[in-house]
């Protein structure tokens, strides 16, 4: 942790940045396999350089896996499932996703419009939930900053799950958004790059001096 604070480096693609990343401070290491994704990571090249990668958990970064997707995933080494999905996804299909992994595991982000609250039913499902900025065509990376007040009437009202806050941090304005939702894990993706799924080491150091600062005060 980072003062007391948990941080996930997402969009990795190289070991040199992975190890970049938890030299500083990482907690949790995200991998994107979503084929439209600038940052994407075929499977079988994870399998090549996982070896190189450093150890702590890894989270398979996916948007709503087929059947049997998810346990391949474990089988090659991730021990976390970030899962994006539309918010009218069927139950059934979240409910798959949990009795595949184990709820402990899953990861939900789902895409919720303004106005959409994660529902009861989903609760129960995954011991995470990540809230990213909605958009109508993508399934986070966005870059934008999302609904923080949402995020904090979240975290609020449910203390028993676990509430990543992600969507357009970066060194700037992480702090600004600690005090303002409360968080106690930031995800990060492209705030701490020079290009997509390049990460730039200097503002990885400027984003963990920010979580630091922000939790000291």
């Amino acid at each position: 942790m980072t003062g007391g604070i948990q941080v996930k480096i997402c969009g990795l693609t190289t070991p040199a940045d992975a190890h970049a990343s938890v030299s500083l401070g990482a907690d949790f290491l995200g991998v994107n396999l979503y084929p439209d994704s600038p940052r994407y990571v075929p499977l079988e090249r994870f399998r090549s350089m996982s070896a190189e990668f450093p150890g702590g958990p890894k989270v398979a970064v996916v948007v709503e896996p087929a059947r049997g997707e998810l346990p391949a995933l474990r089988d090659a080494g991730f021990g976390l499932f970030q899962v994006h999905f539309r918010h009218d996804t069927p139950l059934a299909s979240i409910e798959g996703w949990s009795n595949e992994v184990g709820a402990d595991a899953l990861w939900l982000a789902p895409k919720l419009p303004p106005g959409v609250d994660v529902p009861p039913d989903w609760l129960g499902l995954a011991g995470s939930f990540l809230l990213d900025t909605f958009d109508k065509a993508l399934f986070g990376g966005t870059g934008r900053t999302g609904d923080w007040p949402k995020f904090r009437r979240h975290m609020q009202a449910h203390p028993g799950r676990t509430w990543v806050l992600s969507g357009g941090l970066k060194p700037s304005n992480v702090g600004e958004a600690i005090a303002g939702t409360g968080a106690r894990f930031v995800d990060v993706t492209s705030g701490v790059e020079s290009a997509p799924g390049a990460k730039d080491h200097a503002k990885l150091k400027a984003f963990f001096s920010a979580v630091r600062e922000a939790a000291a005060r």
